[in-house]
């Protein structure tokens, strides 16, 4: 439904009028941010815009930047599939003059030779690359690699009897089997996991983050050009496709920040829900939902990512009755549209093992590795769960703390007591070639473990 804009603020919603004028925290020119403390509570904000706006509201980014924040379940749609008039080339921003030193944002939207920033031929030739290279991924290897880096990191506080499951799993976990996955050296992971959640965070040491990230880069590209090896960086190298230097280490970075984000969030989240949640625990451990399916429903309702920038459009055009200018940047807003009530009228309906959330975008731009994600949460939960059955929440359920930061909203800290226990017996070298049989099931998933060093 087109909402009409109110005529005590036909004016204001010019967004060329609030080019270069400072905007205060009091009067915000009529437009809401997406940042600071009106954005502490994203679902009251979405329903706000929602209800003012309609399917698509301008908002303010950092800096005070006029954008299109896309709300609907069917406008993302919309959006995500039509590379005309809503490009991924952000070369086109018509703001782009006006960006602050230092942006926060910069790392995500300036553009970079890779398939995240381009359409047609040029994103073929490059998004063939990123998908046949992570097809030859093993998947059985990968499960391998989580249980292994699931059993080094519970050995760090298994002896305490106490953690922060987000400090010291879910945000390493990811990073540890992606930089293997990429083929650089185990001690790279917590280093670049402390820049890469700095990055995402949209803080003001990003840049100096990303330049952490790119630096590790250039190194293992030119490794792997001397001597190739059995993982992404290797074939991506040598892909047919052609990839330039600058191009292969673009994609390594997009492989590294994205399965990390979304992945550490997904964890966290619904390890959160399975400890805070007794009915959703009892669905598992009673066998009426799968891990993978309470995956999904979490993908749903607590997806990593709920604001992902953007599409600038290549043409004037209109969305839900809006004018929207050639050069104006849109969000994409999944977090949004995965409660648009036009497609789930009652947010308490399960929708356990639905794979039609956006979580992952839609169209040409769908994530190419979110089965990827899928496997080392889905493993990585699984197998923390098995080794700490007695695990229980350490404070109550009102002292668990979120932060609320651009993209996402992510736990602060998930504290948690056990038993303790001594550590777990690893195996040095690299992994084997093949499972080890299964061991005791997990008492929360009621699935057999997988017990692979």
């Amino acid at each position: 439904m087109t909402i009409p804009i109110p005529e005590h603020l036909r004016a204001r919603f010019e967004l060329k009028a609030h080019v270069g004028r400072p905007l205060s925290d009091e009067d915000p020119g009529g437009l809401l941010r997406l940042h600071g403390p009106e954005a502490a509570d994203p679902t009251a904000l979405y329903a706000r815009l929602r209800a003012t706006y309609g399917q698509v509201a301008p908002v303010l980014l950092p800096g005070d930047l006029p954008v299109w924040l896309v709300l609907g379940y069917q406008a993302n749609l919309d959006v995500a599939r039509a590379p005309y008039p809503y490009s991924r080339d952000s070369r086109l921003w018509n703001l782009a003059d006006r960006v602050p030193a230092a942006w926060p944002l910069g790392p995500t939207v300036d553009w970079e030779p890779t398939c995240v920033f381009t359409d047609g031929r040029a994103h073929a030739r490059t998004r063939a690359a990123v998908t046949d290279s992570l097809e030859d991924l093993d998947r059985h290897g990968i499960r391998r690699y989580v249980s292994r880096y699931t059993k080094m990191l519970v050995n760090e506080f298994i002896h305490t009897g106490e953690a922060d499951l987000v400090g010291q799993y879910a945000e390493r976990l990811p990073m540890f089997v992606m930089t293997r996955l990429l083929g650089m050296d185990e001690a790279d992971g917590p280093r670049l996991a402390d820049a890469a959640r700095d990055l995402m965070t949209g803080s003001d040491t990003a840049a100096a983050s990303n330049n952490v990230i790119k630096t590790a880069l250039v190194r293992l590209v030119n490794a792997k050009k001397a001597r190739p090896g059995n993982d992404l960086a290797s074939w991506l190298g040598t892909h047919e496709s052609g990839l330039s230097d600058d191009e292969v280490l673009g994609h390594l970075r997009l492989m590294l920040i994205a399965a990390y984000e979304t992945t550490a969030n997904l964890i966290a989240n619904t390890l959160h829900m399975i400890l805070t949640d007794r009915r959703f625990r009892a669905s598992l451990s009673g066998g009426h939902m799968t891990l993978s399916d309470a995956l999904e429903g979490m993908l749903w309702d607590e997806l990593p990512i709920s604001v992902v920038p953007g599409r600038w459009a290549n043409a004037d055009t209109t969305l839900d009755g809006w004018r929207i200018e050639a050069g104006d940047m849109l969000l994409l807003g999944p977090g949004a549209a995965n409660t648009d009530p036009e497609i789930r009228p009652d947010l308490s309906e399960p929708v356990h093992g639905n794979r039609s959330h956006l979580a992952f975008s839609a169209g040409p731009h769908r994530c190419p590795g979110e089965d990827i994600g899928r496997a080392i949460a889905d493993t990585g939960i699984d197998t923390l769960l098995t080794l700490l059955p007695d695990m229980r929440l350490a404070v109550s359920q009102d002292e668990v703390r979120w932060d609320y930061v651009l993209l996402s909203k992510r736990l602060s800290k998930l504290p948690v007591r056990f038993q303790p226990r001594p550590p777990l017996a690893l195996r040095s070298g690299s992994l084997p070639a093949r499972d080890l049989p299964a061991a005791t099931g997990c008492p929360f998933t009621g699935a057999a473990a997988n017990t692979a060093p």
